[in-house]
C-alpha cells in the first residue's frame, strides 16, 4: 500500500514538473511574441501607420488575446471554475495575483497621486505592500487549509452557519462592487484614448473584454489570462520610465537613482513659486474666487445682474450685426446661467472652491519633497495643519494595509494553490512582482515632473506639444489648459491635470513613438481587466456558489450553479458599467473606500477566526454589521459624492480631521471589540469547530487531543 501511494506521488509531481515545464514554454514563447509585435507596429508606425490604426491594433489584439485564452480555458467543473482546480505553481499564482492586484488605481493612479501629492502620496505604496505582509503572515496560509472556495465560504464554516455567511456576502459584494467601478472607469478611459470612442461607448467596449475571460472559464480562464496580462503590464510601465532615465540622466534604471532628479525638482519648484508670471496667474484666480464669493453674498441680485448684462449683450451684438460667432457665444453665454438662485448656489460654490483651489503655488500642488502640510515648528494654525496631515497620513496607511489583507478577491487567489507551502511561496511571489511597479511608480511621478517643469513651462502655447489638446479632447476634467494671464506663454497655475493621465501620457510627455502609448494604454487596460475579472468572479461566486448553492438549494447540480454564476456575472458587469459611466468619483476614492469597507467587515473576523477559537457566529456576525456600518456611515457622512447620493445636507462633520478615505480606521477596532466582547458572553462554539482551529495552526496536533 505504502509504495502504491508513494508511486502516486511520484507520478503526480512528475505531472507537476511537465505541468510547469509546459507552462514555461507558452509564457516564454508569449513574452518574446509580444515584443515582436510592438517592434513590427513601431517600424509601421515609421512607415506611416496611421495613430488611430495603432490605437484599435493594440485594443483588438490584446482583448483578442484575453478572449482566446479564455475560450481554450471554458469549463463547467466546479473546482475549475471557483479555484482553478487548486493546481496554479506559486510563481504563475504570484504572477497572477500581482496582475489582479494591481489594478487601474495602481497602473493609472498611483504615480500620478504622488505626482500631484508628493511625499503623502507614499501612503498608497506602503499600504498596499505593507498588507501584503500581513497576508503572509496572518491570513493566506490558513485560509488556504480550511480549503473553502470562497471568503464567505470560510465564514460560515468556522462560524457555524449562514448568518455570517450572508453577512459576509453582502460585504464581498459592497466593496467587490466598489472596487470593479473603479476599473471599468478606468477601461473607459484607456478604450477612449486607444479608438477615440465617447467615454459611455469606450466602457462598453471594454466591457467586452473583461467578460470574455471571466465568463466562459472563470478562475481558470481568469488566472491564465491574468498572467499574460502581468506580463503585458509590466513591459509597458517599465518600458516609458527606462526611456525617461535614459533621456534625463543616461541611467536605464532611475528608480536608485530619482533622488537626485527630486533635488533638480525641488530647486524648480522655488523657481517656480518666486515667478512673477505665475503670482500673476495666482492672483487672476484668487480675484475671481472673491467675485464669486461677493456673487454668493446675494446670489439672487447677483443671478439678476448676471442675466441682464449676457442679455443686454446678445442685443447690442445683433443691433450692431456683430459677427456669427460672436453672437452664438453670447446665446450660449446666456443659456449657460443658472435657471434659479439655488443653482446658482451651487454653481458659485463650486467655482469658487475651485478657483481658491488654484489660487495657490505650484498650481495646488505640495512640494513634492515636503513630508506633511504645515510646519512642527511653525504657529498654531501651522502646526494644527502638520498634526492632521501626518494623522491622516498613518490612518490611510493603516486601512491600506489591513483592506489588503482583508480584500475577498485576493485572498480567493490562494484557493488555487496545490498547497499550503505553495500558498505561502506564492505570496512572496506576489510580493516580488508587485514590488517591480511599486518601486518604480515614485521614480516615474519625479521624471514625469521634472519633465513639465523643464520642459513644458516657459513655452509658448501655439507650440505646445500636441499631447495636451489629445488628453484635453479626451476629458477637459483630466486636463486642460487655459492661457489666464493672456501672456502667450505657458505657467504652471495655466494647467488642470489629474492624476489619472499621469502614466497614460508619460510616452507622449517623454517624446516617445506612439506606439510605445499604446503599449502604455494596453497595460494600463490590462490593469483594470485583469481586476475586473477577479472582483465579477468574486461578485458572482457570492451570489452563485454562497447565496444559491449554500443556502437556498444545496441539492444544485454543479452545472446549474457554474451557469448561474455566468449569468449573475454578466448582469452585475453591466450595472457596474452604468455607474461608471455616471463618473461618480475619481478612481482612487473608489478604490480606497473598497479597502475601508474590506478592512472593516472582514479582518477583524478572519483573523479572530484563525487565531481565536472562541470567536463565536454571534459574536462575527455584529462585529462585521458593527464595523462596516460604522465605515459606512461616516463615508455617508463626510464624503461629497457619498453626501450628495444620500441626500445628506448638515455640515461636515470630521472625527479627529480623518478623511473619510480612511473610514475603515473606526470601523475595524470597533469591528475587533464587538466580536471579542459578543463571543465573551455567548455560547462557546462546537468542540469540534475549535478542534479545526487549533489544527489549522497547529497541523501536528491530532484531532480530538485539543
Amino acid at each position: 500500500m505504502a509504495g502504491m501511494f508513494g508511486h502516486a506521488e511520484t507520478a503526480g509531481a512528475a505531472a507537476n514538473r511537465a505541468f510547469k515545464s509546459q507552462l514555461n514554454k507558452v509564457y516564454g514563447w508569449y513574452t518574446g511574441g509580444f515584443i515582436a509585435f510592438i517592434l513590427v507596429l513601431a517600424v509601421l508606425e515609421q512607415m506611416g501607420l496611421p495613430r488611430t490604426w495603432i490605437g484599435f491594433i493594440f485594443l483588438l489584439a490584446t482583448v483578442g488575446l484575453y478572449a482566446g485564452i479564455g475560450i481554450m480555458s471554458r469549463t463547467t467543473d466546479a473546482a475549475e471554475y471557483y479555484v482553478a482546480g487548486r493546481r496554479v505553481p506559486a510563481l504563475y499564482n504570484g504572477m497572477a495575483t500581482g496582475a489582479d492586484w494591481m489594478s487601474a488605481a495602481s497602473f493609472i493612479g498611483m504615480a500620478g497621486t504622488v505626482y500631484l501629492g508628493g511625499f503623502s502620496g507614499l501612503a498608497f505604496i506602503m499600504g498596499w505592500t505593507g498588507g501584503y505582509c500581513l497576508v503572509a503572515l496572518f491570513l493566506a496560509p490558513y485560509l488556504r487549509k480550511f480549503g473553502q472556495f470562497t471568503i464567505p465560504d470560510f465564514l460560515g464554516a468556522r462560524y457555524e452557519g449562514n448568518l455570517p455567511r450572508f453577512i459576509g456576502i453582502i460585504a464581498a459584494i459592497l466593496c467587490s462592487f466598489t472596487y470593479v467601478v473603479a476599473q471599468i472607469y478606468g477601461v473607459g478611459l484607456i478604450t477612449t484614448r486607444l479608438t477615440g470612442f465617447a467615454f459611455e461607448i469606450g466602457i462598453f467596449v471594454g466591457l467586452g473584454g473583461i467578460l470574455v475571460c471571466s465568463f466562459l472559464g472563470g478562475m481558470r480562464a481568469v488566472t491564465w489570462t491574468q498572467v499574460a496580462q502581468y506580463i503585458i503590464l509590466i513591459i509597458a510601465y517599465l518600458v516609458p520610465v527606462v526611456w525617461l532615465g535614459m533621456k534625463q540622466s543616461s541611467v536605464p534604471v532611475p528608480q536608485f537613482f530619482y533622488g537626485y532628479k527630486l533635488e533638480q525638482v525641488t530647486a524648480k519648484e522655488k523657481q517656480i513659486i518666486a515667478d512673477p508670471k505665475e503670482k500673476e496667474v495666482i492672483a487672476i484666480f484668487k480675484q475671481r474666487a472673491d467675485d464669486f464669493d461677493a456673487k454668493l453674498k446675494d446670489p439672487g441680485a447677483a443671478l439678476e445682474a448676471d442675466k441682464a448684462a449676457a442679455t443686454k449683450k446678445l442685443a447690442d451684438l445683433k443691433a450692431a450685426n456683430g459677427s456669427v460667432a460672436e453672437i452664438q457665444a453670447a446665446e450660449r453665454a446666456v443659456a449657460a446661467l443658472p435657471k434659479n438662485v439655488d443653482d446658482a448656489k451651487k454653481a458659485w460654490t463650486a467655482a469658487r472652491a475651485a478657483n481658491n483651489s488654484r489660487a495657490t503655488p505650484l498650481a495646488g500642488m505640495t512640494p513634492h519633497a515636503q513630508q506633511f502640510a504645515g510646519d512642527p515648528n511653525g504657529d498654531e494654525k501651522a502646526k494644527k495643519a502638520f498634526d492632521v496631515s501626518r494623522r491622516n497620513f498613518l490612518a490611510l496607511v493603516f486601512c491600506l494595509m489591513v483592506g489588503t489583507a482583508a480584500l475577498p478577491h485576493i485572498l480567493m487567489r490562494y484557493y488555487t494553490t496545490p498547497s499550503v507551502k505553495e500558498a505561502r511561496e506564492s505570496v512572496t511571489w506576489s510580493l516580488f512582482f508587485i514590488f517591480l511597479l511599486y518601486f518604480t511608480a515614485p521614480a516615474l511621478a519625479v521624471l514625469v515632473k521634472y519633465e513639465v517643469f523643464n520642459v513644458l513651462v516657459g513655452t509658448p502655447f501655439d507650440k505646445l506639444p500636441a499631447w495636451i489638446s489629445a488628453w484635453s479632447a479626451v476629458d477637459p476634467a483630466l486636463l486642460s489648459v487655459a492661457d489666464i494671464n493672456k501672456d502667450g506663454i505657458f505657467q504652471l497655475g495655466e494647467m488642470r491635470i489629474g492624476g489619472d493621465i499621469i502614466v497614460l501620457a508619460t510616452p507622449e510627455i517623454g517624446g516617445l513613438p506612439y506606439v510605445i502609448s499604446g503599449m502604455v494604454a494596453a497595460g494600463g487596460l490590462a490593469a483594470a481587466l485583469s481586476t475586473a475579472d477577479g472582483l465579477l468572479l468574486t461578485i458572482a461566486n457570492a451570489l452563485s456558489h454562497d447565496l444559491y448553492y449554500k443556502m437556498i438549494d444545496p441539492n444544485a447540480s454543479t452545472a446549474r450553479r457554474v451557469t448561474l454564476s455566468k449569468s449573475l456575472l454578466v448582469v452585475v458587469a453591466l450595472i457596474a458599467a452604468y455607474v461608471a459611466a455616471q463618473k461618480p468619483a475619481d478612481i482612487l476614492f473608489l478604490v480606497s473606500a473598497a479597502f475601508s469597507f474590506a478592512a472593516a467587515a472582514f479582518f477583524p473576523a478572519l483573523v479572530l477566526g484563525i487565531f481565536w477559537k472562541r470567536a463565536t457566529r454571534w459574536g462575527a456576525t455584529l462585529g462585521m454589521i458593527a464595523g462596516l456600518g460604522t465605515t459606512f456611515y461616516y463615508m455617508a457622512t463626510t464624503q461629497v459624492w457619498m453626501r450628495s447620493l444620500f441626500g445628506v445636507t448638515r455640515p461636515i462633520e470630521l472625527w479627529w480631521d480623518i478623511q473619510p478615505i480612511s473610514a475603515g480606521l473606526f470601523g475595524v477596532p470597533i469591528g475587533f471589540a464587538v466580536i471579542i466582547i459578543v463571543s465573551l458572553i455567548t455560547p462557546e462554539p462546537r468542540r469540534e469547530t475549535q478542534e479545526l482551529v487549533e489544527h489549522v495552526r497547529y497541523p501536528n496536533l491530532k484531532m480530538g487531543k485539543a
